[in-house]
């Protein structure tokens, strides 16, 4: 399974940067790529226990400034609502397409129906459990522009050792 992974990881790649020379004009020059955040909104469905589901708006977000996690960001559907959020490591979104990955808090597997391809994401805290529908496709796209920003590997590149050393001895 880890080499099918590595595949799709350059699968990704491929198709970004093939996507990219063509919108760029043809150029091939990755210097021109620049570190950016990648943000995607889309429609999550919370599935209930009795299989009946609601769709939650929400955004998956990459910062090459934190580049082993993304996040995603839950809105509020009212206007007193807040906001949540939650952060986990990319590398378990991509196991989490063709098997099931992660333990404890966040978990990820494939999941198909007579609607299509999904991938469900569970969530778990002191406050409850959420079981999530994400549309398989939504998380390919988010994926290779990820990794078009921060290529697999490349993460500790993106690191700032220092700045993260300060926010410690800030926070004592």
């Amino acid at each position: 399974m880890a080499e099918r992974n590595r595949e799709v990881h350059r699968e990704y790649w491929k198709d970004e940067a093939r996507e990219l020379r063509r919108t760029a004009g043809g150029s091939t020059s990755m210097s021109a790529i620049r570190p950016t955040t990648v943000e995607v909104e889309t429609s999550l469905r919370l599935v209930a226990p009795d299989a009946t589901s609601l769709p939650v708006r929400a955004s998956l977000r990459y910062d090459p400034a934190d580049p082993y996690a993304v996040h995603v960001l839950f809105h509020a559907e009212s206007a007193g609502g807040e906001a949540v959020s939650w952060s986990f490591a990319r590398e378990l979104l991509v196991t989490g397409l063709d098997e099931p990955a992660g333990i404890g808090d966040v978990r990820v597997w494939p999941w198909a129906t007579p609607r299509g391809d999904f991938v469900a994401l569970a969530l778990s805290s002191p406050d409850g459990n959420a079981l999530f529908e994400v549309p398989r496709s939504v998380l390919v796209r988010f994926l290779r522009r990820t990794y078009v920003v921060v290529p697999r590997g490349r993460e500790t590149d993106h690191l700032d050792v220092d700045a993260a050393v300060n926010r410690l001895l800030a926070g004592r």
